[in-house]
């Protein structure tokens, strides 16, 4: 059984923070390889404005992981109905993929939340989650359940909602975003609203 890293998210954009906690998901959960899916619609962030296309996104994130060959970028999550909820991308990816083990990455704020994930008992009963820290979601891991993972990574206070505001005030992003990223996200977020 081939055991890959469920990462999602909006990427919007995709920075080091991402990266860097890939690379601690995949060491700490033994993982073959990391799947960076990418959200056409998060449920609990349906009001947000700025989303780039999905598109741009999944382009972006292509650029990030391309020197890693133990993750993938995927939009599979953008032929399934909206909004995208991860019981139902993880039901069809177990179907289409029954040679992997899916592993799932949430952070400490999702998993304060997580009761209000659709069938979220189900994602427990058939799945391993890894929870990364959040500022100000302390998070016990002696209180969490069988087979869900407080993951020992430092806090990447790396915001994608800055970066955007960052890019369109014209500050550097350099330090934050992937080299191979820069310049396709300055193109996008400068001429988005």
């Amino acid at each position: 059984m081939i055991r890959t890293g469920f990462y999602g998210g909006s990427f919007n954009p995709i920075h080091k923070g991402h990266i860097a906690l890939a690379e601690s998901f995949m060491q700490d959960m033994k993982l073959d390889d990391v799947w960076f899916v990418v959200s056409p619609q998060n449920p609990f962030k349906q009001t947000e404005n700025d989303l780039l296309a999905d598109k741009q996104r999944f382009e972006m994130v292509q650029l990030a992981i391309a020197d890693n060959p133990r993750f993938c970028a995927t939009d599979y999550e953008f032929h399934l109905p909206k909004p995208s909820y991860t019981w139902r991308t993880l039901k069809s990816l177990a179907l289409d993929y029954p040679e992997r083990e899916f592993v799932l990455l949430i952070g400490a704020d999702n998993w304060v939340s997580f009761p209000r994930w659709d069938h979220y008992k189900d994602i427990l009963h058939h799945h391993a989650i890894a929870v990364y820290p959040r500022r100000d979601y302390p998070i016990n891991a002696a209180l969490l359940p069988p087979g869900v993972t407080l993951l020992n990574t430092p806090l990447y206070d790396i915001s994608s909602t800055d970066i955007r505001n960052r890019i369109r005030k014209g500050i550097p992003v350099d330090n934050v975003l992937p080299a191979r990223v820069l310049p396709t996200a300055l193109k996008y977020y400068q001429t988005s609203k």
